[in-house]
């Protein structure tokens, strides 16, 4: 009966079918012979139902024996091996009653109880019918409940004219061994018909054998095999069939199946119903009845004793099991409910006081929603609805946000799972389990919230603004305006002072920024030295803000034992001039750029010539490395002029890039870009060396006439550049009085000692030094009068302003500019001469030397040779 190895075949074959068919078949007809009187009974019984005895016994051995070898350690092939038993037990009763006189029945009696032994304990092994000594005993004692109480029953409904000594025996074996296999079948499961149809088998045989062991006589005897026959067949059928899984070690509730109380009530209502027949009809009891009335008493009272017992052994488990159940829930992180169909709370965890201070007389009869924040009602009912639809199916429990009342009357933000358990019929009912996530939403918003923030001035990051510069242009369509600012003099500050300081410096100008925003404006760090401003004005108002922000940055910070001083560069952009964010935010950057070359604390709006400028500007910024080694630098030459006689007596050169794409590149455009990149001191040098070069091979010149180049800070402040100067001089042998160094007004105030150390220097080689656009600048008379400069080259404006000096008619300003630098020995050169108006003002004035288109224009090397041998000649 046990599951054989994979390689085995275990259905039955039709043949061996056909095998178990003919047997019985023959014996029916043996004793079918008996009856009808063609065979005598006892010898028909005997050949017909002992010889089919035989077989079957064999049948089952034969079976037990297959399985034990197929699988050694299953042990349910002495289930067919017991019922061979009593198929043998069987054969031998029969041969008795054949064989012995009537007088000896009592040997019939015996192999009558070792065949229902047989049967009863071969049932009890089969499969389906459990595992484990303490089911089967279990099952046999209910079995023999129910036979003492069918034997009493028997015995007191039996007329006593048809009884024979040892009817009583006959009775409680069959009723016994009866009642043992029938509940090993009904109590079985799973059900298996092999197992069934055998249990029929073995309960037709022993009601058979039941009769014969009565001592019928004559075609009555021979009547009795053919239940024996027919129980034979079904239990060679079911017992040998060999392709039954194995059963379950213990059943899964031994008690789920026909559980105590049915077992126990049918016994005692037989007993009890013959009983009083009994007493109706013979109105007395005799000793045998009275002690087969006492056992069956017994027997029931044990059996009651043993549900008492299981009853008290499962509410033991229930209570552990419940205890552990408390415990998990108490201790649980999540309050659980259960609702009704009418969503109203009908238990809740132990856990409610504790999570969310809530009381059974508080919740419990309430209406779940009763509990949820009247704004998430309606999302909270959809989400119930669709459980109480079956929309959700088998997939995961319905998921609902919602805000909860506690018992403080306050809100919680929760999350819950609801499950449908409905189907269950121990629940029945919905259950939601609550979870408060008011941690988790705060944890959450101090991550968005550090996510959005900078850390050193509190003020919105990078990614805080983008996301809100988008937020607003879907809110607001294209209204507002975006302003970059950025902050000058922040990395010398973080050199000189430490990182410290600069943190300060920018936590100042963080807060600088919003006492002077609305509460609709957004400021934003965008990462080191850079800040944005997100604001809903137009462009006038933002203009106007920007430049109070720049106002505002500007003012000298007080830091202990420092006084910090900033500027900033500020670009504008609308945010109607962008396809998106990025490109909104591009553009500011970009008028910040453009408003950093312009100057410092300027403001400047995006249009797109500003781009182009600035393309410009990086294109320049990337080629101008390579200019001078690809031939693309060229000098002109603008002459100075006597203004007594219109003599020329110097010129000025002037550097010019011939760009092969862009065309000319003047100085005011080319020489910030030298600086920025860091080449304005070889363009310097290149200057000088050309500038010499020309100057050498003008052959119409003297000794008097002189050439000035213009010199930056940088290359002026080196401490070699004295010498290289001497050493051009000395190439191209020209004499150093011919040679004026010019050096702007507006670089003076960046380092005047060490400006005035490297003027005197190049004096003591014999050159002479100019300080160009005198009067456009901030410097003073204490600095002219240190400056060790022969000459002043006077800014444009100065000859171009109106002789009126002003409401009093005093001299003009170019009348008082002159009279000091003669006063203090200088050469004048007026700059700037385009009218001759202009030239008579300049001479009038007192200057000696006049520069200007009127006078000549900036030529190439060529023509200025030229020009000045025709005025020589």
């Amino acid at each position: 009966m046990a599951v054989p190895p994979p390689t085995r075949t275990h259905t039955a074959r039709p043949r061996g079918r056909a095998m178990t068919l003919a047997v019985p078949v023959l014996a029916a007809l043996v004793l079918l012979a008996g009856v009808i009187g063609l065979v005598p009974a006892p010898l028909a019984l005997a050949a017909g139902a002992g010889g089919c005895a035989l077989w079957a016994a064999f049948q089952l051995v034969r079976a037990a024996l297959w399985i034990h070898q197929a699988d050694l350690s299953y042990v349910a092939c002495r289930g067919a091996g017991f019922v061979g038993l009593g198929a043998l037990a069987t054969a031998v009763a029969v041969l008795v009653t054949w064989l012995s006189p009537p007088a000896e029945g009592v040997w019939v009696t015996i192999a009558f109880g070792l065949a229902a032994a047989g049967y009863a304990t071969g049932t009890l092994l089969l499969p389906s019918s459990g595992r484990g000594w303490v089911v089967h005993s279990r099952r046999a004692f209910d079995g023999l409940g129910l036979g003492v109480s069918l034997a009493f029953a028997g015995y007191l409904l039996t007329p006593a004219d048809v009884t024979r000594p040892g009817a009583l025996s006959v009775i409680a074996i069959g009723a016994t061994g009866a009642s043992i296999v029938l509940v090993a079948m009904l109590r079985g499961r799973p059900a298996r018909r092999p197992v069934v149809r055998c249990g029929i088998g073995t309960i037709l045989v022993l009601a058979g054998l039941g009769v014969i062991a009565a001592g019928p006589a004559g075609a009555a005897l021979a009547a009795a095999g053919l239940p024996v026959v027919a129980g034979l067949a079904l239990a060679v059928d079911g017992g040998t069939r060999r392709g039954l899984p194995a059963s379950p070690l213990e059943p899964r509730n031994p008690d789920q199946y026909l559980a105590s109380y049915p077992l126990l009530a049918v016994p005692a209502a037989v007993g009890v119903v013959a009983a009083v027949w009994h007493l109706i009809v013979v109105r007395t009891f005799d000793p045998t009845s009275i002690i087969l009335g006492i056992a069956m008493v017994a027997v029931l009272a044990m059996r009651e004793l043993l549900v008492v017992h299981d009853i008290r052994r499962y509410a033991g488990q229930l209570q552990t099991a419940e205890a552990h159940f408390r415990s998990l829930v108490a201790g649980a992180t999540d309050l659980t409910l259960v609702l009704d169909s009418q969503l109203r709370i009908t238990w809740q965890s132990p856990a409610a006081s504790r999570l969310f201070a809530l009381n059974d007389d508080e919740v419990v009869g309430r209406a779940f929603v009763e509990l949820i924040h009247p704004d998430d009602v309606e999302r909270a009912r959809e989400a119930i609805d669709a459980v109480l639809a079956g929309e959700a199916g088998d997939g995961p429990p319905a998921l609902v946000t919602a805000r909860l009342r506690d018992g403080d009357d306050m809100w919680r933000d929760t999350e819950s799972t609801i499950a449908d358990q409905r189907s269950v019929p121990e629940v029945a009912a919905l259950v939601v389990h609550v979870r408060d996530i008011g941690e988790r939403r705060h944890l959450e918003k101090t991550l968005h919230k550090l996510s959005s923030t900078d850390q050193l001035t509190g003020l919105a990051n990078r990614r805080a603004l983008m996301r809100e510069l988008l937020t607003h242009r879907r809110r607001a369509g294209q209204q507002g305006t975006l302003l970059v600012i950025d902050l000058h003099g922040l990395a010398e500050i973080n050199d000189s002072r430490g990182r410290g300081t600069g943190d300060a410096v920018l936590i100042e100008v963080g807060r600088r920024l919003r006492s002077l925003l609305g509460p609709d404006d957004l400021p934003a760090r965008l990462g080191g030295d850079e800040f944005a401003v997100l604001t809903a004005d137009g462009a006038v108002l933002a203009y106007a803000l920007a430049t109070r922000i720049a106002a505002a940055v500007a003012e000298p910070l007080q830091l202990p034992g420092l006084i910090v001083e900033l500027h900033t560069s500020i670009g504008l952009a609308e945010l109607a001039g962008g396809e998106d964010s990025e490109e909104v935010l591009r553009h500011a950057d970009l008028a910040r750029r453009r408003a950093r070359q312009l100057g410092l604390d300027r403001v400047e709006w995006y249009d797109p010539d500003v781009e182009m400028k600035l393309n410009r500007r990086m294109e320049l910024e990337r080629e101008v490395l390579g200019a001078a080694d690809r031939g693309e630098l060229d000098l002109v030459f603008q002459p100075v002029v006597d203004l007594r006689d219109d003599q020329p007596v110097g010129v000025e050169a002037l550097l010019r890039w011939r760009h092969p794409q862009l065309g000319t590149i003047l100085p005011n455009e080319l020489l910030p870009i030298a600086r920025a990149v860091g080449i304005s001191a070889e363009l310097d040098e290149w200057v000088l060396d050309a500038a010499c070069k020309h100057l050498s091979a003008w052959t119409g010149g003297d000794n008097g006439f002189w050439l000035s180049v213009n010199v930056s800070p940088r290359e002026l402040l080196t401490a070699r550049f004295p010498d290289r100067v001497a050493s051009t001089l000395q190439r191209y042998g020209i004499a150093p009085e011919r040679l004026v160094v010019e050096v702007a007004e507006a670089w003076i105030a960046e380092d005047v000692p060490a400006i005035v150390a490297s003027l005197a220097g190049l004096r003591k080689l014999g050159v002479r030094a100019a300080l160009d656009d005198f009067g456009a600048g901030q410097a003073s008379l204490s600095h002219l009068r240190r400056l060790p400069v022969d000459m002043l080259k006077l800014h444009a404006s100065l000859a171009s302003a109106s002789p009126e000096a002003g409401p009093g008619h005093g001299p003009a300003v170019i009348d008082v500019v002159v009279s000091l630098g003669r006063r203090l020995g200088l050469e004048i050169v007026a700059k700037g001469l385009e009218t001759t108006d202009q030239c008579e003002r300049a001479a009038k004035a007192g200057c000696l030397y006049g520069q200007g288109f009127i006078l000549g224009r900036p030529a190439p090397a060529e023509r200025i040779e030229a020009y000045i041998e025709s005025h020589r000649g």
